[in-house]
């Protein structure tokens, strides 16, 4: 059984409907939710909306590997109506990120694990850090609260009402 994190991510539609039918989801295709972090309303990073969005990390344990447990996040958001643009950074209903899976470095085509660039982001930063501030970056070596005390990202997180 591996431990990993997940973070939910999306401005479109109805976001406490989407968020509650992919925790259900990963619950039943991933593994069971040992902890979630509150929800999150969050500037858009990389692009600009007038949408502000909802994010939110889940800590799962799982007896799946990475690829599968890719396959069953994009399986997710496709079931939820998650529609890929060819933009990176764009509206969308629902995007699931593998923040960390277990301590494992991942370097695949289409899986790079932990997230790249999670230590720019405090929109994944602050909710991993509500539950597993001690968690450290394997790479990096350094727990989730430094990574958040240096990161340099301004925009707005705030805990949803």
């Amino acid at each position: 059984m591996t431990k990993l994190y997940l973070l939910l991510g999306g401005n479109l539609g109805d976001k406490k409907k989407i968020f509650s039918e992919a925790r259900i989801n990963l619950h039943n295709l991933v593994g069971e939710i040992t902890a979630q972090s509150a929800v999150y309303e969050t500037e858009p990073w990389g692009f600009e909306s007038t949408d502000l969005f909802w994010n939110q990390v889940l800590e799962i344990v799982t007896k799946l590997s990475p690829e599968e447990v890719l396959l069953k996040t994009q399986q997710t958001e496709l079931e939820l109506g998650r529609i890929r643009k060819s933009n990176q950074y764009d509206s969308r209903i629902i995007d699931i990120d593998i923040l960390f899976f277990g301590e494992e470095i991942v370097e695949l085509p289409d899986l790079i694990v932990p997230h790249p660039r999670i230590q720019e982001r405090r929109f994944a930063l602050i909710p991993l850090n509500e539950i597993a501030p001690n968690l450290r970056h394997p790479v990096f070596q350094k727990t989730i609260t430094q990574l958040l005390a240096e990161c340099n990202d301004q925009l707005r997180v705030e805990k949803v009402k």
